[in-house]
């Protein structure tokens, strides 16, 4: 069971003890009253800590011996903290006691105890002797004392409390007229002190006191590189642009730990108006979330130099919470510089509704060092350091903490920057990209222009020689047949033959007009539907007769595959008949001699009627085959080969069959040594009238 010793049971270890005044000389301090030793055998023995006295006398203790032992552990020691650990070892064995600690006094929040214990087994006994020994050390007085439970028997209140140990000798260390330290040894069963024991220990503090400055100087020294370090590796990382997240997380693990906190925050303030992060003296809240970026928290420690138990309790830390819900960030934000707080009685008062964020928590963390993040008057958050003891902020660390604070500030500045040059350079590429896209498309809009009137050039110059072609031969044959006509001894049959070829002549010029006008209409849409009932059959049988008997002079055959019953189509007749009188032309113009054509009405579903005219020949290159449709285009070699012909044909026929409400299509498929050229027509049944 743990037992803590209390004021009053300190002074009545003042008052039962010797109390040797640090005020005396050293003459003094060595003069040691004999009636304070008692018989060794008048209690009993704690057997945890006993310890054999070594066989030699403790008076042949060598105070030379011991200085140079100690110095020896001052001078080779590397690190601190086990220097002390081995001087009280040293002191402990000469002095042949159980056990020997050795307390710093320093500006530490806690104090530092090194320790040597006979039995380092008995761990439950030495945890008991740490927390009853911080009452002791904290006395400003050497102590000897032989039995302290005896001495203390009328302030024991229960009988289950026991002290780990009974007898104490304490002496307090000085450097330089200061007290810096503490030796005390103590001993499992009560024990006279000897004078001799008294004048070494007094004799040897002075150089565990150099021994303790020295490691009080070598501690300032680390803490000092400590402090450099963190500070270089910050600048290095600002300097490597490392990602934010981990610049916080070095910078508050590092501090908190350089400081020896129970715990530390990096703080945010996210504003609702981005000016109201500008200090200003106006008295006013502003409207922002504080908000936990980042959190330390200290593990249990594992050091040579042991720390007296404190209480470890976490803290509900909530991740976020508004400024005007805590008393503490506003007094902060109001406040110029850093806010110190060493106890609870130090805090804010809370204002009902506001209080203090429980991420805060003055009675599990009673001191807290506030440091604000701020950048050209911009108050970015701040960091929080905590310990759950009142402790006094010296000036080096909060030194380091704005140091600190002003590394994180530059992080986060040009993390912001950084993260709009980036936004600017996102939106200046997109905006560029899309200038691209849309001058990418502008050229091509361009190019399809500019390739629309090449093709219209070359359509055109294909028209003029069709057109030429086709007006000079009718014009020629006109004139030779007028100049014949003029002849005086012409006979009548040859007049009779010469006025058929300008009758025929004028009658193709004629044609030829009436189609360019009659396309023209169609694209313009100013040709009305004329709807009548028609029989298909009957259509097709009138108008396939003139053909039989015209190509019967080449060798054309054609075949008609008709349905068994009649069709009747609601539909113009005048454009039907063009229709099919232009495939029926186009037909047998381009058949080889001797073949067949083939035309095949079937009835389709959804109440339409598909035409499809068959016949071989020449066939339609796969590269002219999507613009046979088209105005004045002729396959090649047409012109050349004398077959006579426009181009307007099959342009009027597309334009009649659109204008019919249906559709055409056209394929070449190569057979052995021909082409199977097929043209299918797909027209409605009952064409409504469109106004």
């Amino acid at each position: 069971m743990q037992a803590r010793v209390s004021r009053s049971k300190m002074e009545s270890l003042e008052a039962a003890g010797r109390v040797l005044d640090p005020a005396h000389s050293r003459e003094e301090r060595l003069l040691v009253p004999s009636e304070c030793k008692s018989s060794p055998t008048s209690h009993p023995v704690e057997p945890a800590l006993v310890h054999q006295s070594p066989t030699q006398p403790v008076e042949q203790l060598s105070e030379m011996l011991l200085w140079h032992q100690i110095t020896q552990v001052v001078v080779t020691s590397s690190q601190p903290e086990t220097a002390l650990s081995k001087i009280a070892a040293i002191l402990g064995e000469a002095f042949g006691v159980d056990a020997c600690l050795i307390s710093v006094s320093t500006n530490q929040p806690q104090r530092q105890v090194a320790y040597w214990f006979a039995n380092p087994n008995a761990t439950i006994q030495q945890t008991e002797v740490l927390d009853t020994y911080s009452t002791i050390a904290a006395t400003k007085a050497d102590l000897v004392i032989s039995d302290l439970q005896s001495d203390l028997q009328t302030e024991i209140t229960s009988a289950s409390e026991t002290l780990p140990f009974r007898a104490v000798m304490k002496v307090e260390t000085r450097f330089q007229g200061q007290v810096n330290g503490a030796i005390s040894l103590l001993r499992s069963h009560p024990h006279s002190w000897a004078d001799f024991e008294i004048a070494t220990l007094n004799t040897t503090s002075d150089q565990v006191a150099v021994a303790i400055s020295q490691v009080l100087l070598q501690q300032q020294v680390l803490k000092q590189a400590q402090y450099q370090s963190l500070i270089r590796r910050l600048t290095m990382s600002i300097q490597d642009c490392v990602e934010l997240p981990k610049i916080l997380k070095l910078a508050i693990d590092g501090t908190a730990q350089a400081l020896q906190v129970k715990r530390g925050f990096v703080l945010r303030l996210r504003y609702w108006d981005p000016r109201h992060s500008i200090r200003s003296n106006v008295d006013r809240v502003p409207r922002a979330r504080v908000i936990v970026e980042c959190e330390w928290q200290q593990e249990v420690g594992q050091t040579a130099i042991a720390v007296e138990p404190a209480s470890q309790a976490e803290t509900s830390v909530s991740p976020s919470f508004w400024v005007s819900e805590c008393v503490l960030c506003q007094h902060a934000i109001s406040t110029s510089g850093a806010l110190t707080l060493t106890d609870e009685s130090e805090f804010p008062a809370s204002v009902e509704p506001t209080g203090i964020a429980p991420i805060f928590d003055p009675a599990q963390m009673p001191a807290l060092l506030l440091v604000p993040l701020e950048s050209k008057n911009k108050l970015l958050g701040f960091i929080a350091l905590q310990h759950d003891r009142p402790r006094t902020w010296q000036s080096d660390e909060i030194e380091l903490a704005e140091l600190v604070s002003a590394q994180i500030s530059s992080a986060i500045i040009q993390t912001e920057t950084l993260r709009q040059v980036e936004s600017l350079v996102e939106e200046r590429t997109a905006q560029l990209q899309q200038s691209l896209e849309l001058q990418a498309k502008l050229y091509e809009i361009t190019r399809r222009q500019i390739e629309k009137l090449r093709e219209m050039n070359q359509r055109m110059d294909e028209f003029l020689s069709t057109l030429s072609h086709e007006l000079r031969t009718p014009l020629t044959s006109m004139m030779l047949a007028i100049r014949m006509l003029r002849e005086a001894k012409l006979s009548p049959d040859r007049r009779t033959q010469y006025l058929n070829i300008l009758e025929q002549q004028c009658a193709q010029e004629t044609n030829l007009i009436n189609d360019l006008l009659a396309l023209q209409e169609l694209e313009t849409k100013q040709v009305p539907v004329q709807l009548q009932k028609v029989d298909l059959k009957q259509v097709i049988t009138d108008l396939t007769q003139p053909f039989y008997q015209r190509w019967g002079l080449k060798g054309l055959n054609l075949e008609i595959d008709l349905p068994k019953r009649s069709l009747t189509l609601n539909t113009d007749l005048s454009s039907l008949n063009r229709i099919l009188l232009e495939l029926l032309t186009n037909a047998g113009k381009y058949s080889d001699p001797n073949s067949t054509v083939s035309l095949k009405v079937t009835q389709q579903t959804g109440q339409q009627i598909a035409l499809t005219l068959v016949n071989d020949g020449p066939g339609i290159s796969e590269a002219e085959l999507p613009h046979i449709f088209e105005k004045f285009r002729r396959c090649q070699g047409m012109t050349q080969n004398a077959v006579p012909g426009t181009g307007l044909g099959l342009a009027l026929v597309k334009s009649l069959v659109q204008h019919l409400n249906g559709t055409i299509a056209a394929t070449s498929i190569p057979l052995e040594g021909h082409h199977e050229t097929c043209f299918t027509v797909l027209l409605p049944q009952n064409l409504e009238r469109v106004e």
